[in-house]
């Protein structure tokens, strides 16, 4: 998933949201990131190598880093170097990794921290979307223990999240609630529905151009020079209202629009 959601501080009202990055932010940036400087050199360049972008990096504190507002990278994920690819749709759609959730049909199980009880109806919003579509993959709500499980976060981001590794789902969506706290539902539920999308190995669909929902100079997170595949039968024009954009106002919603759904449909 680009990001700056809420009214954070007097600047931060001034940004949209990027599910969370902070140009225009909602979604996992955070309002006043750390420079990259403040991480390591090798460290940057690792992530580079892996179609990252390596501006604004924050270290979480635990050997991991968040990229792109909302992306958790660990360090082995880092020395692993795996082989990335994109899919494309249009000239600024859909995007994801070449790691994908298999056995398909296959149902993910989702819960969320109790101390998130707050989102509960957003949580069920987000589900909701995904499984109105008829899609091989379905997710279910339980109490704990969820393939893929919302927990409660804090520090320099909105929300973060993963992507899928040996065939399975991203285990764990993490919500900054003191940051979305006065959203509307809806709005956190796009974002939540967001950060699922990474787990199920969605890029930002502004990628190549951050700047086209987040606003501030063009900035392309890369694409590690593997390029992108386009999907057929889409419109090659931008995107203004995709889910997996990267950044999104305060109080907006964004339920999957004809593009969305077109890339869901044929990935999953």
């Amino acid at each position: 998933m680009r990001k700056t959601i809420f009214a954070l501080t007097a600047v931060v009202a001034a940004c949209m949201l990027t599910l969370f990055a902070c140009r225009k932010n909602v979604k996992t940036e955070s309002d006043t990131p750390p420079p990259s400087s403040d991480v390591p050199a090798d460290v940057l360049a690792k992530i580079y190598d892996l179609g990252f972008s390596n501006k604004n990096v924050i270290a979480d504190g635990n050997g991991n880093y968040i990229v792109e507002g909302d992306i958790l990278i660990s360090q082995k994920e880092l020395d692993a170097k795996p082989e990335m690819q994109f899919l494309r749709v249009g000239e600024e759609e859909q995007y994801r990794t070449n790691n994908l959730v298999t056995g398909l049909p296959r149902n993910i199980t989702v819960s969320m921290s109790s101390a998130l009880n707050t989102w509960s109806t957003a949580l069920n919003t987000a589900l909701s979307r995904y499984n109105a579509l008829g899609l091989r993959i379905t997710f279910t709500r339980v109490s704990s223990g969820g393939n893929i499980q919302i927990v409660n976060g804090s520090g320099g981001f909105l929300a973060s999240a993963g992507f899928p590794s040996g065939g399975n789902p991203y285990n764990r969506v993490i919500l900054n609630n003191s940051a979305v706290s006065g959203q509307p539902q809806n709005t956190v539920a796009t974002i939540l529905a967001h950060e699922i999308g990474h787990c199920i190995g969605f890029r930002h669909t502004d990628y190549m151009n951050r700047s086209y929902s987040c606003g501030g100079s063009p900035v392309n997170e890369g694409s590690a020079g593997v390029g992108a595949v386009l999907i057929p039968g889409t419109p090659s024009g931008p995107d203004p209202n995709s889910w997996m954009l990267s950044c999104i106002g305060s109080g907006q919603n964004r339920p999957f629009n004809a593009n969305d759904i077109t890339a869901l449909n044929y990935l999953y």
